[in-house]
């Protein structure tokens, strides 16, 4: 018996970005952030904030999704076959909040995981926006303001000075 070279099966071809926000934006639909706005004006905000912060391809494919499995707006499963990079399945899964987990764990995750601060970042940015907050009512936009500000300091997020970068 020989051995017959087998065909090889080609791998699927990588999401591109242009389909991943399709993805993002469909997965979304209907959704409001807590001002009433459209939840894709946020995932195209965080999106464009990495890539004005540097970020590439694959982080910014991780900021279009990066709400989307702890929104279960889609699932772990649908992440985890989708046809996309580990590095950026694994930033979506970085900056997954998990039920209960404290701020420090979730911090340290993010903080481990290459990429992941950077979409950190911009969802923080856009999320901490005054113009944004300033539509929430006063407890809630003092709430905000409080969590958003004690994650930048976990993330290390703050300039020598104690100013917020």
């Amino acid at each position: 018996m020989t051995d017959t070279p087998q065909p090889s099966i080609p791998a699927p071809q990588p999401l591109t970005l242009g389909e991943v926000e399709a993805i993002a934006r469909a997965a979304h639909s209907g959704q409001r952030d807590k001002a009433g706005r459209p939840y894709a004006e946020h995932l195209r905000a965080v999106a464009e904030g990495v890539r004005a912060r540097g970020g590439d391809e694959e982080q910014i494919a991780a900021a279009w999704l990066h709400d989307s499995v702890e929104d279960d707006a889609l699932s772990d499963g649908w992440l985890e076959e989708a046809a996309l990079s580990r590095r950026t399945k694994d930033i979506v899964r970085a900056v997954t909040k998990r039920a209960a987990e404290p701020p420090e764990a979730y911090a340290r995750r993010v903080l481990a995981t290459p990429g992941a601060l950077l979409v950190k970042e911009a969802d923080l940015a856009h999320n901490a926006d005054p113009a944004r907050l300033a539509v929430l009512d006063e407890p809630t936009r003092t709430r905000l303001t409080e969590k958003y500000t004690r994650m930048r300091a976990l993330l290390g997020l703050v300039a020598d000075g104690g100013e917020l970068r």
